[in-house]
Order: C-alpha cells, then structure tokens, then sequence
C-alpha cells in the first residue's frame, strides 16, 4: 500500500478524510452507506449533506523525437525523481485534450499537436484518473521546466521501466509501443 501522495498519484491536496463538518451547516459528519451496496461516505445527519470523494483527472502526452519517447524526470512529489511522459492536471473548466497539450509545453517546452487518446488509466488504489494521449512534437525546444528535473529522448532500448514513477506511466508507454510498432527494438 503507498502512502497518499508519495508513490501514487494522489493529489497532495486530497480531500480524503479532509470533510469532518458539514460545509452547509456544520453538523460533524458521519459515515453512512448512501445505497445499501455503495461505500460509506461522509455525510450529515442534519441536512443531508454527502461528501463524494471524486477523483482528480490528469491528462498527458507519449511522442517521439527522432524515434525515442520524450520523458521526463519529475522535479515534485510523488515521485520525485522518478521518470514519466508529460502529464498533469486537469483544471476546472478545460478540455482533457487542452490540458494535455498545456501540460506538455510546460513540463518540457514543446508544443505538440493530439493524434489520437492513448488510452485512459484508473486503478482502484488511486484517486487520480490519467487520460494518454499519442501526439507529435509542432514546436518549442525540448527543455526541462519548473517541474521536471530533467528530460530526455529515450530510445525503445533504454526506457527506464525501472525508474518510471507510476504504473500508468508503466502502462501507457507499452500501449504506446503497441500502438506504434515502428519504433519496437
């Protein structure tokens, strides 16, 4: 098990546990099963208040440059130093796609244009929704930003399975090779 926000994708600010009291009208919240197979959540007894815990979406992109993937190593935690495609999230009110090509400009400096989703990752110990896009590099110049540590060009021999910081990266960058044959060792 991983600890919120170190090795998952759990948002630093997650809200799991977060509600003790009734935004609406202060009351402490208790658990309680809302339908008779869901999970307990924390709701209030006086108004009917129920706190979901909905997941945060991150959006990313897997593309080449001279026929290796584009990764980079994370400058923030979780995962710090760990290596990943550029991915992030997904703000309030923007498209998935938008998000993806944002995030990727600036993590590590390029823009690129969507060829087609990837693929879109979930896993029951995580509250974070990854949603990988395959795309191809239009402009800018490959160069770590703020919050990466480093990025590289990783030919298909050399990816660092290993080192990669989650299991969406593990996942997503084999779907990618899958999806692209040409650029299998």
């Amino acid at each position: 098990m991983t600890t919120p926000g170190k090795d998952d994708h759990t948002p630093r600010h997650a809200m799991d546990g977060a509600f003790r009291f009734c935004p609406q009208c202060g009351m402490a919240l208790t658990p309680r099963r809302i339908k008779p197979d869901g999970p307990e959540l924390q709701a209030c007894p006086r108004c009917s208040f129920v706190h979901y815990q909905d997941p945060k979406v991150a959006a990313g992109t897997l593309f080449t440059i001279d026929g290796g993937i584009v990764l980079l190593k994370r400058g923030i935690p979780p995962s710090y130093g760990k290596w990943v495609f550029p991915c992030g999230y997904v703000d309030k009110g923007e498209r998935v796609d938008a998000a993806a090509v944002r995030e990727t400009r600036e993590e590590v400096n390029v823009d690129v244009e969507i060829d087609r989703l990837l693929n879109i990752y979930s896993y029951e110990d995580s509250g974070v929704v990854i949603v990988a896009y395959a795309a191809h590099m239009v402009g800018g110049e490959l160069q770590a930003k703020d919050e990466a540590l480093d990025v590289e060009v990783f030919p298909v021999t050399r990816i660092p399975w290993a080192d990669l910081a989650f299991r969406s990266a593990h996942d997503a960058i084999r779907d990618y090779l899958a999806h692209y044959p040409g650029l299998e060792p």
